[in-house]
Order: C-alpha cells, then structure tokens, then sequence
C-alpha cells in the first residue's frame, strides 16, 4: 500500500474518532448551558450553547468527512493562508521545545535525586573519570601529572 493511501485511511478512521469524541464534548456543553439558564444566568448560557454548536459542527464535519476531503480542505486553507500555518508551526514548536525542556529538567532532577549525578562516556554515573598514563613506544610512561 502507498504512503498516501496509507496516510489517507489513518486520517479518515481518526477522524471520526475525534469527531465522535467532539460531539460528546458538544453535548456536554449543552448540559453545562441547560445548568446555566436553570440557574438565571442566561447570558453565559447563550455563549455556552454557541460554542456547543460550533464545537459540534467541527465534530459532524470531522465523522462524515473521508481521509481525502480532509487532506483537501487542509491543503486549500494552507494554500489560502501560508503565514497562519506558518504562524502554527511556530506556536506547534515552542509549545514542543517548552515540553521537551521541562521533561529533561525532571529526568535530571530524577537522577540527582536518586544519587546517580551526571553520566560519564562509560555510562557509570557520579564516578570521576581516570586517565591512565600512555605508554611509548620505548616502554617508558608519559606521565599525565601537570609539571611541579
């Protein structure tokens, strides 16, 4: 099977997954909105019933669209508007660095915290590195002592 192909069938059973689960967060909303108006506060209520219809559009569309139309329509958005994808690729990449650093500082503070320190090219950690002294040729040892 080709790599599109391929591609194109994970973005279709994937997507009605998550359209699936988008519509459940729609109905949810919609609960929270029914909470809201019974308690008198119908102006969030409003704004929380909108949002469910969006949220729930964006479901609907994902569960009835196949791998293709998606492909489709976000190669055409890309097409129509190169610097909001750019300006996503740059947001989708800090947030990325901003886990990767805060995931190293915890695996570091990990093995400080279980004594281990910092690993040596040997893969023994905490132990200092020792130099054996070169032997010459002439079986005579250069001696790697700083000089007196």
């Amino acid at each position: 099977m080709e790599p599109r192909q391929r591609l194109k069938e994970q973005v279709d059973q994937r997507s009605t997954q998550a359209g699936q689960q988008i519509n459940t967060v729609a109905g949810d909303v919609r609960s929270v909105a029914d909470q809201l108006r019974s308690q008198g506060k119908d102006t969030p209520a409003r704004y929380a019933e909108q949002a469910a219809e969006r949220v729930q559009g964006a479901g609907q569309w994902l569960e009835r669209s196949d791998g293709d139309q998606i492909l489709q329509d976000v190669e055409g958005f890309a097409r129509r508007n190169p610097w909001a994808v750019a300006a996503g690729g740059l947001v989708l990449g800090l947030a990325a660095s901003r886990f990767l650093k805060a995931s190293s500082t915890e695996r570091y503070r990990a093995s400080l915290s279980n004594g281990n320190g910092s690993r040596d090219g040997n893969g023994v950690y905490g132990q200092p590195q020792t130099v054996e002294p070169e032997t010459m040729p002439s079986g005579s040892a250069i001696s790697t002592e700083p000089r007196a």
